[in-house]
């Protein structure tokens, strides 16, 4: 992924880029579900919201896991208003690399999606995921219900334990209800689905979660 300055510490609302006025455009369908990208979702679906570094393989570990509905990635957790890939990278959004998961409880739960969250990349990290650095990289966990929050602080715990077991840790996950969530570019959507060789920095640690498990 392309990042200008690798920045680490979080910036102030002053150094910020002014907000964008217009929406990022997006295409109406996912393009390998062939469902929306934007609400109105089914009635009863449910969004998450994570960020486990580049967004390009954190999507794609999402959308095929069954019953997600759709996946998105997009900005959050920063400043400016419909920020773009570039304002992003600089480190002044103060954004993080997200996805939006929408999924049908009736078939997966949360917890089974958080599972895939803490196994598949390294929440001990900070504002890095491997080789890619800077605070947009840095690892999260996005609730809209009390049930996911409660599910994300107890998925941290079972896992925290298991890193501190193999001498790794602390884990520097935020976890916090949903800010606002701004779609990244068009180009950026599904994008491994586009381009199947393109670039995909996604590592667990090799531990794993054991849901449902007091560990």
């Amino acid at each position: 992924m392309f990042s200008l300055f690798n920045r680490t510490d979080p910036p102030t609302a002053a150094e910020a880029p002014p907000d964008n006025a217009e929406e990022m455009p997006v295409p109406a369908a996912h393009y390998v579900t062939g469902n929306p990208l934007k609400p109105p979702f089914p009635e009863g679906f449910e969004t998450l919201y994570v960020a486990m570094g580049c967004f390009w393989g954190a999507e794609r570990l999402f959308w095929q896991i069954p019953g997600v509905y759709s996946t998105a990635v997009g900005y959050m957790g920063g400043t400016t208003k419909h920020a773009t890939y570039r304002e992003v990278c600089t480190g002044r959004t103060g954004h993080t690399e997200a996805v939006m998961i929408v999924y049908d409880p009736s078939i997966v739960s949360a917890e089974r999606l958080l599972k895939a969250f803490w196994e598949e990349h390294d929440p001990t990290q900070g504002m890095r995921q491997g080789n890619d650095v800077g605070t947009q990289y840095r690892s999260g966990i996005y609730t809209t219900t009390p049930d996911q929050y409660e599910t994300a602080i107890q998925t941290c715990n079972i896992i925290a334990h298991q890193l501190e077991q193999r001498s790794m840790g602390p884990v520097t996950t935020e976890i916090m209800h949903a800010p606002v969530f701004y779609y990244a570019e068009a180009e950026h959507q599904q994008y491994l689905a586009k381009r199947p060789g393109g670039y995909c920095n996604l590592r667990g640690t090799g531990v794993t979660c054991p849901i449902g498990v007091d560990a």
